[in-house]
């Protein structure tokens, strides 16, 4: 009796070949629909699946493998001669192979337009079910979902009239890996179309390899780069980049990158940012984004060697330039001039990335990793709170409250502690990760290539003392923006009035870990 194979694809790339060495190998080959109507026209004689079932396809073809017929065929196990007393009782023959992937879900859910009824139409029910059968009795059957598994499994039967055991568990596995991965974007499309924000009992992203790494954060760790299969992702982001030049992007540049379009989204006038392990070392906004770089280099012209140089503006030939007199790892902007792109594409190693829009809409969530776990958040989308209030005898100018609310945005990004000193829209000073506030404070200080007299300073959490106020205006700083809410909050307005510091408390936190 010829070994038997059911043939179902959607992705049908490879599956005339091997359904033709499936013929040589003596298998007799089952199919439905439009895969049968394929195969046919290609010269391969299949059985129809509703000689198998001896039942039509029925309901628009929703209904047509979902039989005994089949999946007892797919789930006797061949040692067992009860079950093979069983079939052979029932007029049931055994199905040795499963070859079948799944309705389009995926690319239906990305088409522009589409209906609530168009994706439920393109949740697959019958393919789950046989390919979950089939991995679950893979001791017995082999189950394909991926083409190229094809040449694997005919080069077994080939060489040894089988596939082996080790290959069967593979596929199997690979199988549950797809299915998780399918369910999980239907899981995730329906959640958002009934705008559902809670968090779900169980958590399941539905991510897809993007690219593998040379390694991760050291040499020593490997690494892969997955990006999120779900349309509603904003498209502002590392993994809708375009690269235009350059090495591949190493785990620690997509961090860096990811940071750098993050913090840009915070602005609408042009502006540049630079970013050093995964802070930012200097941020500045200007009438035109040469400006912008020109005051960003001047903030920092040691930290920005060796970091990531990111724009909202496109790029030109003179800041093209600029940026080429000094070694970066990466230039990121909406858009090159033609000149610019030559010049930056001059430099063998700097990677350039086209960035996909800069729009600002809802995002997923903030998920990060812990031994044995994850914690997961909402995005930080918010800036200030409602309770923004000035809370001290001397009010801002209306210049310095444009450099306290640029300041402000650019604390937001910085880890925790966090210290940004500005002036004229422009970073002075950074102080990033301290175990405690004065230490950022005098980090951001003392690190100022400026006169700091008339600059404004950033906290991202409350004062817990008031010795940052007093250090800030011993410095000169003539403005101070924090959350507010310490105990202390009262010691530390009194050192701003003493200093003639105008402080104002958005009600709003920024940590970042």
């Amino acid at each position: 009796m010829n070994k038997r194979a059911i043939i179902s694809v959607y992705n049908k790339n490879g599956i005339v070949e091997f359904a033709k060495k499936l013929k040589e190998f003596g298998y007799d080959i089952i199919s439905t629909g439009g895969t049968m109507k394929y195969l046919t026209e290609n010269g391969i004689e299949v059985i129809n699946i509703s000689d198998v079932t001896r039942f039509p396809e029925i309901l628009d073809g929703r209904v047509k493998t979902l039989h005994p017929n089949i999946h007892a065929g797919i789930l006797a196990m061949k040692d067992s001669k009860e079950h093979l007393e069983t079939l052979k009782a029932l007029d049931i023959l055994p199905i040795d192979m499963v070859v079948v992937n799944l309705y389009p879900f995926k690319e239906t859910i990305f088409k522009k337009d589409v209906t609530l009824d168009d994706v439920i139409e393109n949740i697959d029910i019958g393919g789950p079910t046989m390919i979950r059968a089939a991995a679950k009795n893979f001791k017995y059957t082999t189950v394909i979902v991926d083409p190229e598994d094809y040449d694997t499994v005919a080069m077994e039967i080939e060489k040894n009239g089988e596939v082996s055991f080790e290959t069967r568990f593979y596929l199997a596995t690979k199988v549950f890996e797809y299915t998780s991965y399918y369910d999980s974007m239907i899981f995730n499309y329906f959640k958002h179309v009934r705008k559902d924000q809670s968090f779900s009992k169980y958590f399941t992203v539905p991510l897809e390899l993007l690219q593998n790494l040379r390694y991760g954060e050291n040499p020593h760790q490997k690494a892969c780069f997955y990006k999120i299969s779900l349309p509603f992702i904003e498209t502002s982001n590392i993994v809708n980049c375009t690269q235009l030049h350059g090495k591949e992007l190493s785990y620690n540049n997509i961090l860096d990158s990811d940071s750098a379009i993050e913090l840009l989204k915070e602005f609408d006038e042009p502006t540049c940012v630079a970013i050093k392990h995964n802070n930012p070392c200097a941020v500045a906004s200007a009438e035109n984004i040469n400006e912008a770089y020109k005051k960003v280099y001047e903030s920092d012209p040691v930290s920005i060697f060796g970091g990531i140089v990111a724009f909202n503006r496109k790029v030109d030939k003179d800041t093209a330039e600029q940026l080429k007199k000094i070694f970066l790892e990466i230039v990121i902007a909406p858009e090159f001039d033609e000149d610019a792109l030559s010049i930056l594409c001059s430099k063998k190693d700097l990677r350039v990335l086209k960035l996909a829009s800069l729009e600002k809409t809802d995002t997923f969530y903030d998920i990060k990793s812990v031994n044995g776990g994850a914690l997961i958040q909402e995005k930080d989308r918010m800036l200030l709170a409602d309770q923004f209030q000035v809370v001290t005898e001397r009010k801002p100018s209306e210049k310095e409250l444009e450099d306290l609310i640029f300041a402000w945005k650019v604390v937001k990004h910085v880890k925790s502690n966090a210290i940004v000193v500005a002036k004229d829209k422009m970073t002075l000073g950074i102080g990033m990760g301290q175990t405690n506030r004065i230490w950022a404070v005098e980090h951001a200080i003392s690190r100022s290539r400026f006169d700091l007299k008339g600059a404004v300073l950033a906290s991202d959490a409350f004062f817990p003392f008031s010795d940052s106020v007093e250090a800030a205006g011993k410095a000169g700083i003539s403005a101070i923006i924090q959350p507010g809410g310490s105990i202390r909050d009262k010691d530390s307005i009194e050192m701003a009035n003493r200093f003639n510091i105008a402080m104002v408390f958005t009600g709003m936190r920024h940590f970042r870990h």
